[in-house]
């Protein structure tokens, strides 16, 4: 994964306009085949509409494409942008987000090993400063600083699942719907 700051200076302020927070910005693939990868969501739902991603995507690429007129192409080669919600299983990119999500399940790659491990996946048991308390089954309560998380993001669960409705069931089938989603094995434990 590129990490992208210049764009994420460049595409903040864009997002904010719209009342939006921007979750991630993330520049990945090669030559051919790159994708410039932008989630945001609205403060009060964690969602965003397509009419929501279409104006954020105008935004951005006008920004972009003034840019490009102007010499100063911060992407010199072809890309994809893609502009969408974090989604149900989303990225933990933000202290914030630790926060937010306290009592549900995680996933956190370390950038470097803690007790013998680099993966933890557990309960986000909530933000103290700069550190994140998760619990894992087999280690109990643990303390990650901030700096340390390389990349984390939610686990799907009936919690998540319960806690974050969509804003409209429009155009979905009965059939999609899947009366008893798995069980996490987490949720299981804290029975």
């Amino acid at each position: 994964m590129q990490q992208t700051p210049d764009l994420t200076a460049l595409i903040a302020p864009e997002a904010e306009a719209l009342g939006f927070d921007l979750v991630r910005v993330k520049l990945f693939g090669g030559k051919g085949d790159l994708t410039l990868q932008v989630m945001a969501e609205r403060p009060d739902t964690r969602q965003l509409t397509i009419d929501d991603c279409a104006a954020l995507s105008r935004r951005i690429s006008d920004v972009l494409d003034a840019l490009e007129a102007e010499g100063r192409d911060p992407i010199p080669e072809e890309y994809r942008l893609e502009v969408s919600s974090p989604g149900i299983d989303r990225p933990l990119t933000r202290l914030k987000d630790f926060a937010d999500w306290d009592g549900h399940e995680a996933r956190i790659v370390l950038a470097a090993p803690m007790d013998g491990r680099k993966v933890l996946t557990g309960l986000l048991k909530g933000v103290e400063g700069d550190t994140i308390t998760i619990y894992v089954a087999t280690k109990g309560e643990m303390e990650v600083p901030f700096a340390q998380v390389g990349n984390a993001k939610l686990v799907l669960t009936n919690a998540l699942i319960a806690a974050t409705r969509p804003l409209s069931m429009d155009g979905v089938e009965d059939e999609e719907i899947e009366d008893e989603p798995a069980i996490s094995a987490a949720e299981e434990e804290m029975k």
